[in-house]
């Protein structure tokens, strides 16, 4: 077992959350090591939309995280050859009790450069779009393809920040300024564990304090369907999940109409995004079932749930051409930070929102860390 040399932060995890740990050091200009059990992005971060989402995440630090963030996505897609599939968000409101969310949520400062469309508006925009009551665009959000961003995301912090990767490298204790891995003992008084739900492994007694769980869902791609969707697309489900929406107290009238009509669907968490590739191919979701195992297996019923509401919102759906399903942390909170040990912080991200909050969560997590030492490695968080 070999004994490596001694770094400045360590991060565990090579997802989204942590890569943004790791840029976030970087630019401290630390010595940053990433080590990851996975040859490869292989969990959450790669099997969802690449949606970074700011319009309709949680008022307050979350949405401006959120806003962060995706000015960080922003600066660093070029550089890193991310290529921003698309950019903002069309919200249809297809209910009248969905339009007066609408405009609620306009009213706060959320909505900020956003625009109310009316039908006819809404159809100029996106010709597919079905019958809707209003529709809003926003210019905040955008997308990338995960599976391929992750990778680019990756090599670029190698290439332009130094950051060591160790890959296929499993975590087995942690204590403070050292991690006992598969291949040897790794060094650093500053330590960023940021394991997703694998996190449960490590530290069981914390994930069950905090009420950790794991939500799996399911996901589609779609053939391209011969036409462009201009941006990112979500409907009425949407807003009775997003809390951005959920908590305003418009919310209520929906939430209880879409009960009465869609109960089944919101029974297993339905809503629906719909994004399109450079290839034309749509990714379409998704569902949300939640469980401390959930079991691997796509539901076709759930599949078709999806198929539906995305066709009561976009029309005939193309052929399926790809089906997969996914697991994230899951919590009533945003997101868990904790220090487990002296300078070693566990960090999960427990509401699905890695893609569009990390860069800022990161931001904050390490500046505090950092910020606090007095000498390059911290002695307690």
């Amino acid at each position: 077992m070999r004994d490596t040399p001694e770094q400045d932060v360590i991060v565990v995890g090579a997802g989204i959350v942590g890569l943004a740990h790791a840029l976030a050091a970087a630019r401290r200009g630390r010595r940053v090591v990433v080590i990851d059990r996975d040859a490869q992005a292989n969990g959450a971060s790669i099997r969802n939309f690449g949606f970074v989402t700011v319009t309709g995440q949680e008022r307050g630090r979350v949405w401006e995280r959120a806003r962060r963030s995706s000015e960080i996505w922003r600066e660093i897609a070029g550089p890193a050859g991310i290529r921003i599939e698309q950019e903002g968000l069309l919200l249809l409101a297809r209910r009248p009790e969905a339009a007066a969310v609408l405009d609620a949520f306009l009213a706060t400062e959320m909505g900020g450069q956003c625009e109310r469309l009316t039908p006819a508006q809404v159809r100029s925009h996106c010709p597919a779009a079905r019958s809707v009551a209003a529709g809003l665009r926003s210019p905040h959000d955008l997308r990338v393809e995960s599976r391929t961003a992750i990778p680019l995301l990756a090599a670029w912090l190698a290439a332009e920040h130094g950051v060591s990767f160790r890959r296929g490298v499993s975590v087995r204790h942690v204590e403070p300024g050292r991690l006992h891995c598969s291949d040897g003992e790794y060094r650093a008084e500053t330590i960023f564990l940021c394991p997703g739900d694998d996190g449960g492994a490590l530290y069981p007694a914390l994930f069950a304090q905090e009420g950790i769980t794991r939500c799996k869902l399911q996901m589609l791609r779609l053939a391209a369907p011969g036409w462009t969707l201009p941006f990112p697309v979500m409907s009425d489900l949407s807003m009775v999940r997003y809390l951005g929406y959920a908590a305003l107290p418009e919310a209520r009238a929906l939430h209880l109409r879409l009960r009465a009509e869609q109960g089944e669907e919101m029974a297993q968490g339905i809503h629906l995004i719909a994004v399109q590739g450079a290839d034309g191919s749509l990714i379409v979701g998704d569902s949300h079932d939640y469980a401390q195992t959930p079991d691997p297996f796509g539901s076709e019923a759930v599949d078709a749930m999806i198929l539906r509401e995305y066709e009561a919102v976009l029309g005939p759906a193309p052929a399926v051409i790809e089906r997969w399903t996914g697991t994230y942390a899951s919590a009533s909170s945003h997101s868990i930070v904790r220090d487990v040990a002296a300078g070693v912080r566990l960090i999960v991200v427990t509401s699905g929102t890695g893609a569009s909050t990390a860069f800022a969560l990161a931001e904050d997590v390490v500046g505090e860390v950092l910020d606090s030492e007095r000498k390059p490695a911290c002695t307690q968080a």
